[in-house]
Order: structure tokens, then sequence, then C-alpha cells
């Protein structure tokens, strides 16, 4: 007889609250080994449920006879719970930290080159420098997804080094980019968008600092104008005249000047303490 293993009317039974838990019930058979029987149930055992993982097992006899395995009984359970359940909470000091590279939208109006373009036969395309979406009196643009790197930064600071005076550094600094190098980011790379914490017992903080980064860029070309330089967070747009396109023998819209602008007061971030 080979050994089986079958999960009992009992299984599945939970525990709710800050130690969340799930114990399935198994009864197997077939076998005098306490091993064999133990591998058998994870074997039938998932590796997870919902959202808990397998944190440990337990099997013992119910009817062992060495002579005859095949009556052999054992009963088995094993236990589910939270990954993260058996460790101890940060100290003050530790940091964690969490980061994503989704992006964000920005409406351009120029694009980065003309891959190509098209035109009844023995007629020219009118040629607009790149310009994009460009009707008889304006250029409409396009929503793209730019390059903006979004994290999060949880600090556990001791109570005395959180006053009232470092509270309103992280106000004054909201919505600052950084007016040095800081973190391995460039001056003008990194935004400060506000932090965000709460007092763990009478020893510490819990503060998490969120933030986006965007790259600063050089040598930049829009149209015919070249060179152009911007931070991460500058904004750049581009202004459009109408000019001739012999060529095409058409009127055209393109960029005559670039700006660069500055949307974002900077700060110092050493003044974050982190």
């Amino acid at each position: 007889m080979s050994i089986t293993v079958e999960e009992l009317p009992d299984s599945r039974q939970w525990t709710t609250g800050a130690n969340l838990s799930v114990e399935f019930s198994y009864q197997v058979r077939g076998t005098a080994s306490d091993v064999d029987a133990k591998n058998a149930m994870l074997g039938e055992a998932p590796s997870s449920y919902q959202y808990l993982t397998r944190q440990s097992s337990q099997i013992e006899p119910v009817a062992i006879d060495t002579a005859n395995p095949d009556g052999c009984i054992w009963k088995g359970t094993v236990r589910y719970g939270r990954a993260s359940q058996d460790s101890e909470p940060p100290e003050t000091g530790e940091s964690t930290f969490s980061f994503d590279t989704g992006g964000g939208t920005q409406h351009v109006t120029q694009s980065i080159s003309t891959v190509n373009k098209y035109a009844p036969a023995g007629k020219a395309a009118p040629d607009f420098k790149g310009a994009v979406g460009v009707t008889h009196d304006s250029v409409e643009g396009v929503d793209i997804t730019v390059p903006v790197y979004n994290f999060s930064e949880t600090h556990y600071l001791a109570d005395a080094a959180v006053t009232g005076a470092y509270k309103a550094t992280l106000f004054n600094l909201t919505g600052k980019t950084n007016n040095a190098s800081w973190n391995g980011f460039a001056a003008g790379e990194c935004l400060f968008l506000g932090a965000s914490g709460s007092k763990r017992g009478d020893d510490d903080w819990e503060i998490t600092f969120r933030f986006a980064a965007s790259p600063n860029r050089t040598g930049l070309t829009v149209g015919e104008i070249s060179g152009i330089d911007k931070k991460g967070w500058e904004y750049m747009w581009v202004r459009y005249a109408d000019a001739e396109d012999a060529a095409a023998k058409a009127i055209v819209k393109k960029p005559v000047a670039v700006y660069v602008e500055k949307v974002y007061e900077e700060g110092d971030f050493s003044g974050l303490g982190i």
C-alpha cells in the first residue's frame, strides 16, 4: 500500500489579529516512518495559502505498527502566516526603502527626430523640424511617458531629533529641488515631495520621506537649435513661427526659440537629516 494523505474536515482553522495565521490538518496513512509521513504531507500541502506563506509543520502518531506499515496513521498540521510576522520591528536609526520607475507624463510639442514623412506622388511633405501635431495655426503636441524615478525612504529617528524646528524644515523643503549633489543625484535632479511621520511609543519617530527624480539633460537639439541644457525639474518649451518650406511650397510651423524655465525653488537637502 502506498502512502496516502487526506486533508481533515477540521482543517483550515484561522487565527486573526496581530498573529494572523491558518492551519491545515492532515491524516497520513501507509508508513511507519515519521520522516516519510512528514514529507508526504508537505508534498500535499500548498507552499503558500492566500497571502500567507508556509512557516512550520508538525506530525504526530495516532496508530503505529512497525510490523504492519499499511495500518499506520499519523496526524499532521501545516501552519501558514505572514512572511514578516516573526521579524523584529526596525530599531532607532534603521531605514527601509521602496521605489518605482513607472515614469511621469509630459506634454511635448517636439519629437526627438522625424523618422519619416510621406506625401502624394510628385509632392513633398512639409518639413516641420520635429514639431508634432502641426495644424494651420498651432502645434498640438502629444502626451508621452518621461523618466521619473519615484522613491520613498522610511527612517526611524530618535525623539530628540524630531523637534519643532526640524518639522518646519521638512515643511519648508517640500516642493523644492536639491541645490547640490545629494545621495547620488546631481543638483536639480531630485524633488522632495514631502514627509509624513508618527511617534512610536516614547523613544523614536517613524518618518517616511517621498521623492521624485528626473535626469538633467545637456546638448539637446530642437529643430535647428542646438546646445540646449536643462536640469531635471526645469520646464522647457518651444516657440514656433510660420516659415516657408520651399520644397513643399507650403507655410509651416518651425521652432524659432527654446526656453528653459525654473519652476521649482531649490533647497538644502542636508536639512532632511537622512
